[in-house]
């Protein structure tokens, strides 16, 4: 079990979840929502009141791994050796923070590598949130946070569910009259939410869409052009391999790069010297160039700008990478339009948070 700093522990306080939930419903709301108890953590995160994913740090992979399971029977694309290369991938430093949200990183891997689309991101999200948000309704005692910005503001969004028809699901039993036979307090919950949520009488319903292997449809926006109500789309069986050029003088620095990215996806090219590296960039036309900015003959500003200059580098990511965290720094490297800024010494999760946040 995850331990938390000691502090946590002085503020824990009775906790009403629902009313909890009710404070990040609003449209000005974005963020994420921390909740730490003695037995673990909850993050829910929200993009103008709207649930867009939720994890719980004890069972952050289990769910994911089971879910995607049940998806296999319906997604030819997904191989029967996903979950070993998933856990390969991103359960690599899980224990000391390295990746944050790894798990999310892993679905936007999926989604990236074509092994599912975007609206079964979306399904998969979904079901996942369901059973975060269970164990959460249950939680008694323990302490919070909300946080403005967190890792996931500059990742994909695959969908914006309505949190409180995702909490009338958890309470809601499979059979409804049966549970209010033998748990009349069934109603008293159901009461409490609505209450809470001030809702309006429910217009006339909507035509329910087809369950596709146990999945029932919430009301959410998926966040793609797709139809919801046609047969899911099978992605295509191509796998891209992303090649990374990395410039750095430092030979130590390159070998991190190579250790900290799978291999499976990504071909990581690591040049010393700048001048060379110019010849290399143009030759082999890389989908992201990491950058050091401190270095000798060819310094990485004037490298980035000189690339900014050849048509077919206008777009290409460009991540400066330096010890160097000033504004001054900073500024440069938005005048030369570099793409990002990487510091020194960084993190497998700061390296490939900047990656995803480029080519996802």
């Amino acid at each position: 079990m995850k331990t938390f700093p000691i502090s946590r522990y002085r503020f824990f306080q009775k906790l009403q979840p629902l009313p909890l939930l009710k404070k990040i419903t609003g449209k000005s709301v974005t963020g994420c929502l921390q909740v730490f108890s003695t037995s673990g953590s909850w993050s829910i995160y929200v993009d103008e009141g709207k649930l867009i994913y939720a994890c719980y740090s004890e069972k952050m992979f289990e769910p994911l791994y089971r879910n995607l399971q049940r998806l296999s029977q319906q997604i030819s694309t997904l191989p029967d050796g996903i979950k070993d290369q998933l856990r390969a991938i991103f359960e690599t430093g899980i224990e000391n923070q390295a990746i944050p949200n790894p798990d999310y990183l892993a679905i936007c891997w999926l989604v990236n590598q074509k092994y599912i689309s975007s609206s079964q991101a979306a399904m998969l999200i979904e079901q996942l949130a369901l059973e975060v948000l269970e164990s959460f309704l249950n939680l008694e005692e323990g302490s919070y946070e909300f946080i403005p910005e967190s890792f996931l503001d500059d990742m994909p969004k695959f969908c914006h569910l309505n949190v409180r028809l995702l909490v009338e699901r958890c309470l809601t039993p499979p059979n409804e009259a049966v549970y209010r036979q033998i748990s009349p307090s069934y109603q008293s919950h159901t009461s409490q939410f609505i209450q809470i949520n001030e809702l309006q009488p429910k217009a006339k319903t909507t035509p329910k869409l087809p369950k596709i292997n146990g999945y029932k449809p919430a009301a959410y926006s998926i966040n793609t052009n797709e139809n919801r109500g046609q047969q899911i789309i099978q992605p295509s069986a191509d796998r891209k391999i992303y090649t990374i050029l990395c410039i750095d003088d430092s030979p130590t620095v390159l070998n991190a790069i190579k250790s900290y990215l799978d291999e499976q996806t990504f071909s990581v090219i690591g040049v010393t010297d700048s001048l060379k590296a110019l010849m290399q960039i143009i030759r082999i036309k890389p989908d992201i160039i990491l950058l050091d900015i401190s270095m000798p003959n060819l310094d990485g500003y004037e490298l980035c700008s000189l690339l900014r200059k050849h048509s077919y580098f206008k777009n290409t990511p460009v991540i400066m990478v330096s010890e160097k965290v000033g504004f001054l720094d900073r500024a440069k490297a938005k005048m030369v339009r570099a793409s990002g800024y990487l510091t020194k010494p960084f993190k497998q999760g700061d390296l490939i948070k900047v990656i995803f946040q480029h080519i996802v």
